[in-house]
């Protein structure tokens, strides 16, 4: 079978992680790159070239992409603002007879609320694309290796599971759109409670049956601003970001936390989720527990196995070296190696090439995506109602976040 050519739009950190992450995978190709950014494009199509994972090379558009024979299927990792009007420029260029995919994956989250999210599924049904929503999470090897061990010793045994617990906490995102709730759609619930969320869903799940027999009947939503909205911190932030990033006037939530109560098959369970942008660590710090009757997993990514230590003596430039989000370059320091596996991404990659393909089912799908989005708004609402919220809430396909609106006041 000849190999999946894939094309990027977008050529940022998300899509340099996924470009790494295709040492690991089989069967396809980076043959595109488009970007805004004609630059950035290049550069990440020359990365490609660098690692041997396929002959990339820019595109003056995301139209072009489409329209060339020798690109299979898009790859969506662009920004939440964006989102839109890049399917609608996919789904165009197939509609009037351009070009044909073999599918389209994008990254998290679908889209900044749940109307963009069912428009942007409408628009691929339209034309019937196949479609992969990309959760590196659910593919992280520790998760599915835990799940698969307590599943099938555990909760053969004993009984299902009734617990799962998830986070994702870092110092605050790369670029300055991921601080502007307009733009990406909130604050960090938006960007990171899509992974947590379904992170304990999926370990709440029996390997064998769908997301849909774990259903979410009662969600708990609480985000505040910690650390971003102090005086200090607001200053920093406008430095690092521009002057578009004032959390004196317009901030974003910089943690959340939601509880989601589910009923399965076996009675009630109850999901666990935190996300921060104001944890101080050695970097990003990812986390999982799933418990049962007599069993128990733990996952944290920065427990790596490897740690390195430097002295003061030590000096050089700050990076990411070590660890995504590094945070010091000195003392006792974890080290993530290839962190595109660790994360999920190698594994991710591989199953959607596979499923685009036709070897495989897919396990996400543009459905998911939108069910995740749905989540996420219905535990924005319960935080601005100050109160638990049975699900899904009223409204809330309409719904709008305070955060997105620019009138939050934490």
């Amino acid at each position: 079978m000849a190999p999946l050519r894939v094309g990027f739009v977008g050529s940022g950190f998300n899509a340099r992680f996924h470009i790494q992450a295709w040492q690991g995978v089989r069967d396809a190709d980076v043959c595109g790159v488009w970007s805004p950014n004609a630059k950035n494009a290049a550069s990440a199509a020359a990365l490609a070239r660098s690692l041997n994972v396929g002959p990339a090379r820019p595109y003056p558009s995301i139209a072009a992409m489409v329209e060339d024979p020798a690109i299979d299927a898009i790859w969506l990792t662009g920004p939440n603002q964006a989102r839109v009007e890049n399917v609608e420029e996919i789904v165009d260029t197939i509609r009037r007879g351009r070009g044909t995919l073999k599918g389209l994956a994008c990254e998290k989250p679908l889209a900044r609320n749940v109307a963009e999210a069912l428009q942007v599924k409408k628009l691929v049904d339209s034309v019937g694309l196949a479609t992969g929503y990309l959760e590196n999470q659910l593919f992280a090897p520790h998760v599915e290796a835990g799940k698969k061990l307590l599943w099938a010793r555990g909760a053969a045994t004993t009984g299902r599971p009734y617990l799962a617990r998830a986070a994702e906490e870092h110092s605050g995102p790369h670029m300055p759109w991921f601080w502007q709730g307009a733009l990406q759609g909130g604050g960090v619930l938006n960007d990171m409670m899509c992974h947590s969320a379904l992170v304990v869903r999926h370990l709440l799940t029996h390997p064998e049956e769908s997301l849909a027999t774990v259903k979410p009947v009662r969600v708990t939503g609480h985000i505040a601003s910690l650390k971003w909205s102090r005086p200090a911190y607001v200053k920093r932030l406008k430095k690092m970001m521009g002057p578009a990033v004032d959390y004196a006037k317009a901030p974003s939530e910089d943690f959340a936390a939601v509880n989601i109560e589910f009923e399965t098959p076996g009675g009630i369970a109850i999901g666990e989720a935190t996300t921060s942008w104001s944890f101080v660590g050695a970097g990003l710090r990812l986390s999982a527990e799933l418990l049962g009757p007599e069993y128990s997993m733990k996952w944290n990514s920065l427990d790596s196995g490897l740690q390195l230590f430097f002295s003061r003596e030590v000096t050089g430039r700050a990076g990411e070296d070590l660890v995504e989000k590094q945070n010091a370059e000195q003392g006792v320091m974890p080290v993530v190696p290839e962190e595109y596996l660790a994360y999920g991404y190698t594994g991710e990659d591989r199953h959607f090439v596979n499923v685009f393909l036709g070897r495989e089912r897919p396990r996400l799908t543009f459905a998911d995506g939108v069910e995740v989005v749905r989540t996420l708004m219905a535990a924005y609402q319960s935080a601005e109602q100050g109160k638990t919220l049975a699900y899904p809430p009223r409204g809330i396909d309409t719904f709008v976040p305070q955060v997105a609106r620019g009138t939050w006041k934490p």
